[in-house]
């Protein structure tokens, strides 16, 4: 009987019946191993989801100076990097359990055709797959005329795992959730870090190492504020203000960016606020909300960035405060879920401005922190907004001074 796929990629669930007077066969307690495997997986996967749970960094080895010199000489290649204890589940719903810190020569691990090309590849995904491996061979006692045993088989299977090297971009799961069918070939590698800007040749440096790559843990990964164009808590003077709101030219604007696709549609009149708090002493400061629109949203559906400046007039004067609001709630992603916005010590990036020299290029994140704190409690950086949950409201703000 050839089995229909609906959508729901689950396997046949049957339980073993027991009754008095069976007799019960190898094949009948493998069966009974795989409908439990089978139901733990089933659970992990669509009620819980996959990623990294703890660990499995991807850190850099240094070799010894004499080691790399001699390879700087030669055709030698020394890049290697170490994968730190952790448990990880795939999207399959297998826990990829690394007991122990492993060592590992990119290029020998390369799969591929990378080795086969006249150029070495510049960047790699490093990753970490589930992988079982027979083990303890067995004596058996008798065979059978109807099995398939030998006279000595292995006894029993031990869940190992398997380090996986690729210089081709790994397909990204796009999926909104993980309740439906796998995402498609590759599915069951967890990965870890892209490594960039790679001197086969030269050991390997931690800034190379992006592993912001890595799925957190859980059935969705939430859409986030990933950079900002000024300084959250900053004093900026006014004219220095008046060119980051756009008061006087169109091109400026305060930028917000996302990790993923924000829908076009939800941003709209009121989900962004800019309020100024003017300066003064006690109950005679006075505050009011600064005019403003989206300009050059993009007439797709979707966008990872946006822009609003000032259309008033309006006068900054020193001392005032300058608080943004974006109502996170109101912003939905590409899978219909609000943006997690929660401004998290006020550590989502600065976004550099683009240069004179360069004015097509793409700001850059300063990923710098200013003191305490330099990585959020995953351990993995930059920092973005959020806490997991979806929503809240988005908040930051500088200072105006004269001069």
């Amino acid at each position: 009987m050839t089995e229909t796929r609906t959508g729901f990629d689950v396997p046949e669930l049957r339980r073993l019946r027991y009754f008095h007077g069976r007799l019960l066969g190898a094949r009948d307690l493998q069966r009974e191993q795989e409908y439990f495997r089978d139901k733990l997986k089933l659970r992990m996967r669509y009620l819980l989801g996959y990623g990294v749970v703890c660990g499995l960094f991807v850190e850099p080895v240094a070799g010894s100076k004499e080691a790399d010199a001699s390879a700087a000489k030669t055709t030698e290649r020394v890049a290697k990097v170490r994968i730190t204890p952790g448990l990880g589940v795939d999207a399959y719903g297998n826990e990829i359990v690394v007991r122990d810190a492993c060592e590992l020569d990119l290029w020998d691990a390369l799969a591929g055709s990378a080795h086969t090309t006249t150029t070495d590849p510049k960047t790699v995904w490093v990753g970490v797959e589930y992988e079982e491996d027979p083990v303890d061979k067995t004596r058996t006692i008798f065979t059978s005329d109807c099995g398939d045993t030998t006279d000595c088989d292995f006894g029993w299977t031990r869940e190992t795992y398997r380090i996986r090297v690729t210089a081709d971009r790994p397909e990204a799961d796009r999926r909104c959730d993980t309740c439906g069918d796998l995402h498609g070939e590759g599915s069951g590698i967890l990965w870890l870090a892209r490594i960039d800007d790679i001197d086969w040749h030269k050991p390997l440096k931690a800034a190379q190492i992006d592993q912001s790559i890595r799925r957190p843990f859980g059935r969705r990964v939430p859409t986030v504020i990933t950079g900002i164009n000024w300084r959250h808590g900053h004093t900026y003077t006014v004219s220095e203000a008046k060119e980051l709101l756009g008061t006087v030219d169109d091109k400026g604007g305060l930028v917000i960016r996302f990790s993923d696709d924000i829908r076009v549609d939800s941003l709209r009149r009121g989900v962004i606020d800019i309020q100024v708090i003017e300066g003064g002493a006690g109950k005679n400061a006075d505050s009011w909300f600064m005019g403003g629109e989206f300009t050059g949203l993009p007439k797709t559906e979707f966008t990872r960035e946006f822009r609003f400046r000032q259309t008033t007039r309006e006068t900054l004067q020193d001392d005032d405060r300058v608080l943004i609001t974006v109502r996170s709630a109101f912003l939905l992603d590409r899978c219909c879920r609000p943006v997690d916005g929660t401004h998290v010590g006020g550590k989502v990036p600065y976004l550099r401005p683009r240069s004179e020299k360069d004015a097509d290029a793409e700001p850059d994140v300063d990923t710098a922190t200013d003191v305490g704190c330099a990585l959020p409690p995953s351990g993995i950086g930059p920092w973005t907004s959020g806490v997991g949950l979806g929503g809240d409201v988005f908040e930051s703000w500088f200072f105006v001074r004269e001069g």
